[in-house]
């Protein structure tokens, strides 16, 4: 059953209103009438009544929810309009159909075209595999936008062509409202940061909205529903700035201080009221806009904030207020002439966390631990004197002396006077009770404040909370096993993960920030086993396409000012082009991210073989931060470059293009020859001198010639035998060791890799009271010695695959079939991998008990899985599989069963010989 109803007030487009209490209820009951099969999770551009969208074919998809095994979908019909009552009856302005020979999910709309600023509702009914139809689904909905950069009204406006200025601007406009409000809408395109206040209330939840772009190519606006903010009468509109990574006024290594688009931030804004006699009247950015300077005095993205509570304004942002001294915002031209829509999951402050220690180190100085590592801004509440000055020092560790240690994370930083501490947020007190700050316009990767004050002050715990903020991404794998150790490796690389995840894909969130691409593609599948970031993916590779060169190069940092065409941007790293968009096709089916992208890695790929004709590239960055052993980096550069080149052949196919799918199979097929040409010894079965990242690459990438994967994995388990069962491999070897070894009969052995808790190892970390991944393995390593990176977290991922068996299916993407290949390794006595897809929640669980197994699956309705055993005895619900119309056997050889599993639960009994 789904949620019971919830009663909705009076129309109001914004939130779906439009459905009364009595026809909410009406339609939620007619939808539970069909007891079989309900229709569920109705998603538009795989978000939730998302607001605000300028895309011209949204994307829908659902989930079925049943209790039957083997529910599939037969046919289905889905209906778009804009009454909510007639859409969930069936009754639309369009209608959509598709059948089981032509149903893809999600489903793309071809109807009508959607006009802007236009909420339209929809619903769909399935016919499942018996004939019977589901009721219609309660609507779902979604809002457009602008969907056209002419339907803007707002000029854009800032408060000075000066961009060394520090103090953040304050933006106000003052109107009367009469008329009764219907509904109103705020959209707001920023170039820079912002935080948009209406009548002295706070809009939305949002942090460092809008997301950081290539500003002179691309900007993006954030559409809000700001009905309940305005009153009849006087209203007030409030803007505060930031510069974000639009205005770099700190100085690093990567220069984004002399960004080509640098300039003072600006904004344009509409805030379009609809009334309830059917008018509307929008409320836009001009030169009648007054603006004066905040109290952040200084803000940037890169180091901290700095807040002198002396020159707040009370009311500033509410009718009434007396705006003296206030000027008149001054005209400026848009940063780009691309203003699209942000569409994807917000960053948010999402964990609140209290400080588990409080240390006084002096009359001056407090010393907070928060007990973890992780991304984001501490919340300041004191009382003081007036002029009081407060440094906040945010690090990952602490020094000999037991004081905030910033030297493993400031080691880029090139200030040019101490007036911007690194990661150090200044907050000058009013002395008029207690003051409040948070950063609005920052974050920082910290585990450890030190408080110091120019003035002798009590603390306490209550003074000082921690927000751990990233892109708000749902959840949506979950692991658990029997070992401490793997479950907080688990936990840490989400943490990492998370604490990288900032409207694009970062390498660290303090000493960087920086959109490192091999890190990102890497991680990768991490990413989505966990989390539902196709959003923010979508987001990043539009900034791909924004920063590709016309010849196809691409930086190894994405955005960037510039910096990265020149160093670390082969195919090893910048294979991002490639690789995330053929994962995000795996995990949800949808092939626009193939598309959309298509032309990009065709001329990546054009490149790469213009200067490299014979197959072999060098270029690229290499195994980053090896153990000890360091593989050539032309071994593996050419090996993405035939990655690259096979995703390219495979898209073309996807996408009918059938003759540039031979011309780059056929190129892939060259490069994998040539490679093997020169590194493979068809003998020995030894790739290069026999390291591990070399040959695991060999394996897990597909390079080893027919018949000899046998003879290569051999030597690899020999190699890792050798290396005392732990790894020596770096970044790339990261990817590919665990799998090379579990995906050719050594799972056992990738397992005991895995599970060391000595150097050089991912539980070394967990044992020294990591919460998060390092960058280096030694713990005393002299560089490269963040304390929050993602790269190494590919262990995540591998716990879905070898040890769940979850693995999407090329031939059906989007887990509409399951491929499951679950390994029971010795040393482990239970484990669980969950992963809701886009059909459902797909769940591999298994716990040893005396010489069996007890093997759980459940497959969501409308899909299937294809099922890979090894066992002596198979049985399920107490019965031999062929007892099971649900399950059906595809092969069998031996201890060796593959079987087709219907959608439903399962409970698998399995005798085996095997000593775990």
């Amino acid at each position: 059953m789904a949620n019971q109803p919830t009663c909705f007030k009076p129309f109001d487009p914004g939130n779906m209103r439009a459905i009364s209490c009595f026809s909410f209820i009406f339609l939620f009951i007619t939808s539970q009438l069909f007891a079989g099969v309900t229709v569920k999770n109705l998603k538009t551009e795989h978000l939730v009544n998302p607001m605000g969208i300028d895309t011209s074919q949204p994307r829908f998809t659902w989930q079925l929810d049943t209790d039957r095994h083997g529910t599939s979908v037969r046919s289905y019909i889905l209906v778009v309009g804009n009454d909510s009552l007639a859409v969930g009856m069936g009754n639309g302005n369009t209608a959509l159909k598709g059948t089981d020979g032509s149903f893809q999910m999600p489903v793309v709309y071809d109807g009508l075209p959607l006009q802007p600023f236009t909420r339209y509702y929809w619903s769909v009914r399935i016919q499942d595999e018996t004939g019977e139809w589901t009721g219609w689904s309660v609507p779902a909905s979604f809002e457009t936008g602008m969907m056209d950069q002419r339907n803007w009204k707002g000029a854009w406006i800032t408060d000075s062509h000066d961009y060394t200025i520090k103090p953040a601007p304050w933006f106000r406009k003052e109107f009367t409202s009469e008329k009764k409000i219907e509904s109103a809408r705020a959209y707001i395109a920023v170039a820079g940061l912002y935080e948009l206040t209406i009548n002295g209330r706070r809009v939305g939840d949002h942090r460092l909205d809008p997301m950081y772009t290539r500003f002179d190519r691309r900007n993006l606006y954030v559409t809000h529903d700001v009905t309940d903010h305005l009153q009849s009468g006087n209203n007030v509109i409030g803007v505060l700035l930031g510069n974000g990574w639009y205005n770099h006024q700190s100085t690093a290594v990567w220069f984004f201080d002399k960004a080509p688009w640098r300039a003072r931030p600006r904004f344009c804004m509409d805030l379009r009221i609809t009334y309830s006699d059917g008018t509307v009247e929008t409320i836009a950015t001009g030169q009648d806009w007054q603006t004066t300077a905040s109290p952040v005095i200084f803000n940037s993205i890169y180091t901290a904030e700095h807040y002198d509570a002396r020159s707040e304004q009370p009311g500033w942002d509410k009718p009434g207020f007396k705006a003296e001294r206030w000027r008149n915002a001054t005209l400026t031209a848009a940063p780009s002439q691309n203003i699209s829509a942000q569409v994807l999951h917000p960053i948010r402050n999402v964990l609140e966390i209290q400080p588990v220690d409080v240390r006084k180190v002096d009359e001056n100085t407090w010393l907070y631990d928060f007990g973890r590592n992780m991304a984001g801004v501490t919340k300041l509440k004191l009382s003081g004197p007036e002029g009081t000055v407060v440094r906040l020092k945010h690090t990952e560790r602490l020094d000999s002396a037991g004081r905030a240690d910033m030297s493993n994370i400031d080691v880029h930083y090139r200030p040019t006077d101490d007036s911007d501490p690194f990661q150090t947020d200044i907050v000058i007190l009013s002395g008029k009770g207690e003051d409040e700050f948070m950063p609005r316009f920052n974050y920082k990767g910290f585990q450890f404040v030190e408080v110091s004050t120019d003035k002798p002050l009590e603390m306490t715990a209550a003074n000082l909370t921690a927000y751990f903020m990233h892109s708000d991404v749902p959840p949506v794998g979950r692991i658990h096993s029997s070992s401490t150790t793997l479950n907080k490796i688990w936990s840490a690389s989400n943490a990492s993960y998370l604490s990288n995840l900032h409207g694009y894909p970062t390498d660290c969130p303090q000493r960087e920030k920086n959109g490192w691409t091999g890190d990102a593609h890497i991680a990768i599948e991490t990413g989505l086993y966990n989390f539902d970031g196709i959003t923010v993916y979508e987001k990043w590779l539009d900034d791909h396409r924004d920063e590709q060169q016309p010849n196809g190069v691409l930086p190894a940092i994405i955005p960037t000012s510039g910096w990265g065409y020149h160093w670390a941007n082969g195919p090893d790293w910048t294979s991002t082009i490639a690789i995330i968009p053929w994962n995000i096709y795996l995990f949800y089916g949808d092939s626009r991210i193939l598309e959309e992208n298509y032309d990009n890695l065709r001329r990546y790929v054009d490149y790469i073989d213009s200067k490299s004709p014979e197959g072999i590239t060098d270029w690229g960055l290499g195994d980053w931060v090896p153990v000890k052993s360091v593989t050539p980096r032309e071994f593996t550069s050419s090996t993405y470059y035939y990655i690259d080149a096979l995703i390219l052949s495979k898209s073309a196919r996807i996408l009918g293009m059938e003759a540039d799918h031979e011309k780059y199979a056929a190129l892939a097929e060259k490069i994998r020859n040539a490679v093997n040409n020169k590194y493979f010894n068809p003998q020995t079965g030894i790739y290069g001198t026999g390291l591990q990242t070399e040959l695991s690459v060999a394996l897990h990438w597909g390079l080893v010639p027919d018949g000899h994967r046998a003879q290569v994995a051999a030597n690899l388990a020999k190699r890792v035998m050798a290396d005392n069962k732990h790894i020596d491999v770096g970044l790339l070897g990261t990817k590919t060791i665990l799998n090379a070894l579990s995906d050719n009969g050594y799972a056992d052995l990738a397992y005991e890799v895995a599970a060391q808790e000595t150097f050089p190892s991912w539980g070394w970390w967990i044992v020294n009271g990591a919460t998060t991944f390092f960058e280096n393995w030694p713990l005393d390593a002299k560089s490269d010695i963040s304390m929050n990176h993602i790269m190494f977290g590919e262990i995540n991922a591998w716990y879905y695959k070898a040890l769940g068996g979850l693995f999407p299916d090329e031939a059906n993407p989007g887990f509409r079939n399951v491929i499951l290949k679950p390994r029971f390794v010795a040393g482990l006595d239970h484990f669980s991998a969950e992963h809701d897809g886009p059909f459902g929640t797909i769940v591999s669980s298994w716990e040893k008990n005396r010489g069996r197994i007890t093997y759980r699956v459940e497959i969501p309705a409308g899909s299937t899985a294809t099922l890979h055993l090894e066992a002596d005895d198979i049985r399920e619900g107490g019965r031999k599989i062929g007892e099971n119309r649900h399950i059906r056997t595809l092969e069998s050889e031996g201890r060796n069963v593959k079987l087709m599993l219907a959608s439903g639960k399962y409970e698998f009994n399995l005798k085996t010989d095997k000593k775990y």
